[in-house]
């Protein structure tokens, strides 16, 4: 059996989207891929309101595995995901790129975190599927 290809969400600041989809990854798709996030920047912690959701949801506390990584911090990745950073998305050499073009929830209600997590969710099982049908 060949290795899982490595997939890498990526942000500007690696706090919400990208935590988001790392832990929804790992948590829904591990037997297909391995899962990491990182930004161009980090934050001193994860967004507050998406590991409280994150726990409510899924059981999941994206503290205790999870941290605001940097680009460089990453292993070399297969596949690149972009959150939507409405900037100068970050490069990371790979065989396989994707904007997902989700909007920021920080700082907005919960039912705006909820809207991003259920996308985040839905296109995890989208990425899960193209990965085990070898069509990405």
């Amino acid at each position: 059996m060949s290795q899982k290809p490595k997939v890498a969400f990526v942000c500007v600041h690696n706090s919400c989207r990208s935590q988001i989809a790392e832990a929804l990854g790992k948590l829904l798709a591990s037997d297909v891929f391995d899962s990491y996030s990182a930004g161009t920047e980090t934050k001193p912690q994860i967004n507050q309101d998406a590991v409280r959701l994150m726990k409510q949801l899924y059981g999941v506390d994206m503290e205790q595995t999870q941290r605001s990584k940097l680009l460089r911090e990453l292993p070399p990745v297969d596949i690149v995901i972009t959150m939507g950073c409405n900037v100068s998305c970050p490069s990371l050499p790979c065989r396989y790129r994707e904007d997902w073009g989700l909007d920021d929830p920080t700082g907005k209600d919960d039912e705006c975190f909820l809207e991003v997590i259920r996308s985040i969710e839905e296109k995890i099982y989208e990425l899960k599927r193209g990965v085990e049908n070898r069509v990405l």
